[in-house]
């Protein structure tokens, strides 16, 4: 969630997030910050660079979890869920990665150690990510996945 704040804070995203507005933000943060904007010489080159590589990430990253973009996704998402098993999964401070058996992997914002350790503890870890994970939870497409299926 930590992640989520941050780019939200970068865009000035108070609730949900709006496709278009987001875009027209992303354009204009570009334009302030695009290194070929300072002098190489320049030190402010330096901390533009760095900061255009957080603009594009953190646009890429609030597509991603945008209502839109899931309500468009949500036909694959249940599908998977619904009739894939997991295959692998990992968890680093409050975000779950699933891996999926058809090759996908989700990853899941705020789920606590607690849940967790709840999740792996099951005999029906499946049944228990339905139950309490997979529609409880913001969610988005892993880049690892989208990296697997462009190789």
């Amino acid at each position: 969630m930590k992640r989520v704040n941050q780019y939200k804070k970068l865009f000035n995203v108070e609730k949900e997030i709006d496709l278009k507005q987001l875009k027209s933000t992303y354009r204009n943060l570009v334009k302030e910050w695009h290194p070929d904007k300072f002098r190489e010489t320049d030190e402010k080159h330096a901390e533009a660079e760095v900061k255009s590589k957080e603009i594009i990430d953190g646009y890429h990253f609030l597509v991603s979890i945008a209502p839109q973009t899931i309500e468009a996704n949500l036909e694959e998402y249940n599908r998977t869920i619904n009739e894939a098993g997991i295959a692998d999964y990992q968890h680093k401070g409050n975000l779950l990665e699933i891996s999926f058996t058809n090759r996908t992997t989700y990853e899941y914002f705020g789920v606590n150690k607690k849940l967790f350790i709840k999740f792996i503890s099951s005999d029906k870890q499946v049944r228990f990510a339905k139950r309490n994970i997979y529609n409880s939870f913001l969610y988005r497409k892993s880049k690892k996945d989208l990296e697997l299926q462009t190789a």
